[in-house]
């Protein structure tokens, strides 16, 4: 009984990863043809057989939007891809904040706050 279960549970995974990367294929055609082959944060040039070194990375993070006019997609290289993400996972494991937003000061320090009254002695 519990065979017949792992194995329904096994198409159903499998069946997910095939529609996973036939929606990849679709959107990473549609914006290879939308976009010149080049890495949109190093600028280097894709063709021929490294153009499978350039992906689609989803500026909202969110792999099933992907508007048909691509204004979700940039093309980045794998290597600046890779970067982008760990750049995301770096802030938050930091604190929560994404990566490139600036975050205001909570020090209450104050280094001159003595200033004036050591300089009125003089």
């Amino acid at each position: 009984m519990s065979s017949n279960k792992d194995s329904k549970w096994g198409d159903l995974l499998a069946e997910a990863k095939r529609e996973r990367a036939e929606r990849e294929r679709s959107y990473r055609e549609k914006a290879l043809k939308l976009f010149p082959h080049v890495c949109g944060r190093c600028g280097r040039d894709f063709s021929g057989k490294r153009l499978s070194e350039l992906t689609v990375h989803h500026m909202d993070h969110d792999h099933t939007n992907n508007p048909p006019d691509g204004s979700n997609w940039e093309l980045l290289c794998i290597y600046c891809h890779d970067n982008e993400h760990q750049r995301d996972e770096v802030a938050q494991a930091y604190d929560q904040q994404d990566a490139g937003e600036e975050k205001g000061s909570s020090t209450t320090f104050k280094a001159f706050a003595g200033l004036a009254d050591l300089l009125k002695d003089k």
